[in-house]
């Protein structure tokens, strides 16, 4: 079963300092934390903070290739994790032919802000994601989950949705 979520909003891992997307169920208080790169940070914030770039991002390019192929994208959904890394699939549609195609979720999110697509995570991921064991490198999963737990709007920053 799929679960419609919107971004919450981007902060960053106070011990790895690693940019985290959080995403939120819209019918609940429950929160996915999915960390992800700077580069990809910086795309969602653009878009969260409807920032014009004089020349297209990558996301960009990709949704002006979309457009002028008459290429549409129903949604994406952030589908699996395994060892610590979360899957995505972009769900597109050209006239009656459906197409799947695989992606990190932090692109799947990117693009889906452009192209005001909804954002949907798997029930299952949402279960395996609160059961992750983090390496060295990250908060431990009961700390990191008090810590997400009291975010307020403030710590959104300017990120927030």
């Amino acid at each position: 079963m799929e679960i419609e979520m919107k971004i919450k909003g981007l902060v960053v891992d106070p011990i790895s300092k690693m940019h985290i997307v959080v995403l939120e169920d819209l019918n609940s208080e429950r929160m996915l934390p999915i960390w992800i790169g700077v580069f990809e940070a910086n795309a969602i914030a653009l878009k969260i903070e409807n920032i014009s770039t004089p020349r297209p991002m990558t996301h960009d390019l990709l949704k002006s290739f979309l457009d002028k192929l008459n290429i549409s994208i129903e949604k994406i959904v952030v589908n699996d994790v395994k060892d610590n890394t979360f899957f995505a699939q972009i769900h597109c549609r050209n006239k009656d032919q459906t197409m799947t195609i695989d992606s990190r979720p932090s692109d799947a999110i990117a693009l889906a802000l452009r192209v005001e697509a909804p954002i949907f995570v798997e029930n299952e991921v949402v279960k395996k994601a609160h059961s992750l064991k983090f390496d060295d490198n990250l908060e431990d999963s009961e700390k990191l989950k008090k810590w997400l737990e009291g975010l307020k709007p403030e710590n959104f920053g300017k990120y927030k949705m």
